[in-house]
């Protein structure tokens, strides 16, 4: 592949080499330096003539030596992750002067990333924020306290004060929140309820997606989730999840992990038909039932904690979204019928 003429490069990473660098690969080294990127990223960027060192290009197999300045250069400006301030209509189910509490559509993005640096829910808080000159949307000190996937739908707490984060922050790191999520999964359960204990870490085969891994390994984080049933369909069922833990797609992964897929779960296998007939009238059902709710089936119900400043006891419930509930009572109809 040819190389990129340098008049038309930005720089987006910058890095000096130690003195103490043995001599090493530089795929290597700048794996082991960018936890985000895998090897392979950086060889075909490398491929590409995006990595240079002492502003040079060079292939995947240099050897970094002590003093080398590396950097990626990329085709692109370097973007600028401030938050700005966007009218973006918000669901506030409650607000006072410590903290909101927010109930998410599903298809929002929460956070600024790869590919979504605008329209997400903290351009949305920073506008609903904007005349309270004691909050600053790019301070970590404030704003959200934790978040949910872009496709999840419900409650989620925001602080205005760094006082009201810390004390927040505090309770989701010693599991004294209540939050529970409701889900439609693929499968009917022997049991009413049960407790799914495993790791959580990054799939080796596909980053975008998280692995269950055994939870006497040193492989991902400590993950418990308790499930129990609501509603039986036959074919799938309603389940209420509460978390121990809240880990990366904690609940998507525990359920494909033990056999279950989120209904309509696309990265976790839920598109698939899974149980049931095989009769075209029933696959037609299933697809119209995707269409209806195109997205996995997961919303965060309830959310209760201590209030920062009082101490009071809040509990928040909130309504499943009008995608959810059409795509529940389709298959009530169903099992009735």
């Amino acid at each position: 592949m040819d190389f990129v003429e340098d008049d038309e490069l930005y720089e987006h990473f910058r890095i000096e080499v130690d003195k103490g660098q043995e001599p090493v690969r530089i795929d290597k080294y700048l794996s082991e330096h960018q936890p985000h990127s895998s090897r392979n990223r950086i060889q075909k960027a490398a491929d590409a003539g995006f990595i240079h060192v002492n502003g040079r290009p060079v292939k995947s197999n240099y050897k970094v030596r002590a003093g080398d300045v590396v950097t990626l250069m990329l085709d692109r400006p370097h973007y600028d992750t401030t938050i700005e301030p966007e009218d973006i209509p918000l669901e506030v189910v409650y607000e006072d002067d410590d903290l909101m509490v927010i109930n998410k559509p599903a298809g929002m993005v929460v956070h600024p990333g790869c590919g979504n640096f605008n329209g997400t829910l903290v351009n949305a808080i920073a506008w609903h924020l904007k005349d309270l000159e004691s909050y600053d949307p790019n301070d970590p000190e404030v704003g959200l306290v934790h978040r949910i996937d872009k496709d999840t739908s419900g409650l989620l707490v925001v602080a205005k004060t760094p006082d009201a984060k810390t004390s927040l922050g505090k309770q989701f790191f010693n599991k004294t929140t209540h939050r529970s999520y409701n889900a439609l999964v693929w499968g009917n359960f022997v049991e009413d309820e049960g407790r799914i204990e495993g790791n959580i870490g990054r799939d080796p085969k596909d980053r975008l997606r998280m692995e269950v891994f055994p939870p006497d390994s040193e492989v991902g984080k400590p993950a418990v989730t308790h499930y129990h049933v609501m509603e039986r369909y036959g074919y799938t069922t309603l389940v209420e999840c509460v978390l121990e833990t809240g880990r990366t797609h904690q609940i998507r992964a525990h359920m494909k992990h033990i056999g279950h897929p989120l209904f309509c779960d696309e990265r976790y296998g839920g598109t698939e038909i899974l149980r049931g007939e095989r009769t075209a009238s029933y696959k037609a059902y299933i697809q119209n039932c995707f269409k209806l709710c195109p997205r996995q089936v997961l919303h965060a119900k309830t959310l209760g904690f201590l209030h920062p400043t009082t101490g009071q006891q809040l509990d928040f419930t909130s309504e499943w979204p009008e995608d959810m509930a059409a795509l529940i009572d389709k298959w009530r109809k169903y099992i009735k019928h």
